[in-house]
C-alpha cells in the first residue's frame, strides 16, 4: 500500500509542581519561603531532515510522548525542565490537525520545524508569592498540563521536476538511467507504489532532482487507483515530464495515452494543467514504427500548445543526454550552460 500518510499521537509533558518550603537553619527560628518553581515539561517537535525519506517509521510509533518537568525544590531550587522528544520527518511533509482538519505547518525544507505539543510551565513556588504583607505564603501552584493531540502527516515529494505517464511509460527506468536512484522495474502497471527521487548529474557541477511518481491512469482526479496521491506530489514539482511510450510493441496508443493524462491534469487543477510540460516519446528505437507513432503524437502535443515532442531510449541511451539539458533550461531559465 502507498504509505504517504501518517496520523500520530503527541503529547507533551506536564510542568512540574511548584513547592512550599520555608528556609531552615541553625539559629534560624523564622526563615522565609524558598520554595522553588517546577521545571518546564518536553515539548514533542517535528522536524524535517534529508536523513527521512518515508513517513512509515513515524507511523508504527503511532504516539510519541515527552516526560513531565521535575517539581521545584526547597532554597529555592528550580525543577529540571525535561527535554523535547524530537520526531524526524521528510521534507516536504504537512502537519494537519486530525481533528479540525486545519494546516499547522508545511515543513517543506530541510532544517524546518514546528512545536507539535509544547510542554506545560512550570507551577510557582511559595517564594513567588511573598509579600511585605504575606510574608509567609503557605500557596504554591501545579505546573500546567502539556498540550495533547493527533496529527495527520502528509508527504508531498519535493522535486525539481516530475515524471508523470501512464502505468508502463518507462518513468522508472529513465530515472534509473540517469540517476543513482534504482526503483523498482517490472513489465506490469503499478510497478512504483510510492515516490522514488533521484539526483541526475550534468557537467559544470549542476544536478537536477527528479521524482518518479505512481503511475496515473484515468479517473485519476475523481480518486481512481492511485490519483489523489499521485497529483498532490505534482504540486511541488516546477516543470513536469510527461513520458509516452511510442513503441509500436506497446499496449496504449501515444495520443490517447498523453490525452488522458492532459485531461486528468486539467480537471485535478488548472495550475498543473498550465505548468510547464515537456513530452516525450519512450522506447523510441528509431524504426519506422516508432518514428510514425511519434510524429501523430507530436501533432497532438503542438496543437495543445506544449513544445515539440522528442524521441528517447532509456536503454539504449539515445536522446537522454539532450532531454537533460532540455529538463534543466526548463528549471533554471535564467542560468546558461557551463562551457
Amino acid at each position: 500500500m502507498f504509505r504517504d500518510e501518517a496520523v500520530i499521537e503527541v503529547v507533551a509533558g506536564k510542568g512540574g509542581d511548584g513547592i512550599v518550603s520555608f528556609h531552615r537553619e541553625k539559629f534560624v527560628q523564622k526563615g522565609g519561603p524558598d520554595g522553588g518553581d517546577g521545571g518546564r515539561g518536553g515539548s514533542v517537535v517535528l522536524v524535517a531532515t534529508d536523513s527521512t525519506h518515508s513517513l512509515l517509521r513515524v507511523a508504527r510509533a503511532f504516539r510519541y510522548a515527552a516526560r513531565d518537568g521535575r517539581p521545584g525544590g526547597p532554597r529555592n531550587r528550580a525543577g529540571a525542565g525535561s527535554d523535547d522528544v524530537v520526531v524526524e520527518v521528510p521534507p516536504g511533509t504537512q502537519v494537519f490537525d486530525a481533528e479540525r482538519d486545519n494546516l499547522l505547518a508545511d515543513l517543506d525544507q530541510p532544517g524546518a520545524r514546528v512545536v507539535a505539543a509544547a510542554g506545560g510551565a512550570g507551577g510557582k513556588g511559595n517564594q513567588r508569592f511573598a509579600t511585605s504583607v504575606e510574608q509567609a505564603p503557605r500557596k504554591a501552584t501545579r505546573g500546567k498540563p502539556g498540550e495533547h493531540r493527533r496529527l495527520r502527516l502528509e508527504l508531498k515529494v519535493l522535486a525539481e521536476v516530475g515524471l508523470l505517464g501512464l502505468p508502463n511509460a518507462g518513468k522508472s527506468t529513465f530515472l534509473s538511467t540517469v540517476t543513482a536512484a534504482r526503483p523498482k522495474v517490472a513489465d506490469y502497471p503499478f510497478t512504483t507504489l510510492a515516490p522514488q527521487v533521484g539526483i541526475a548529474a550534468l557537467s559544470g557541477f549542476r544536478s537536477l532532482m527528479l521524482a518518479d511518481l505512481p503511475g496515473l491512469i484515468e479517473g485519476a482526479s475523481d480518486g481512481q487507483g492511485l490519483g489523489h496521491a499521485f497529483l498532490k506530489h505534482l504540486e511541488r514539482c516546477s516543470v513536469l515530464l510527461q513520458l509516452v511510450d511510442v513503441n509500436p510493441a506497446g499496449t496504449d496508443d501515444p495520443v490517447e495515452a498523453f490525452q488522458v493524462i492532459d485531461e486528468e491534469l486539467r480537471k485535478a487543477s488548472p495550475d498543473l494543467h498550465g505548468r510547464r510540460r515537456l513530452v516525450v516519446g519512450t522506447k523510441h528505437h528509431e524504426d519506422e514504427g516508432s518514428e510514425e507513432r511519434l510524429a501523430a503524437l507530436d501533432e497532438v502535443v503542438r496543437a495543445a500548445g506544449h513544445e515539440p515532442v522528442v524521441g528517447i531510449s532509456s536503454v539504449l541511451g539515445l536522446g537522454v543526454p539532450e532531454l537533460l539539458e532540455r529538463l534543466w533550461g526548463a528549471v533554471h531559465p535564467a542560468d546558461g550552460v557551463p562551457s
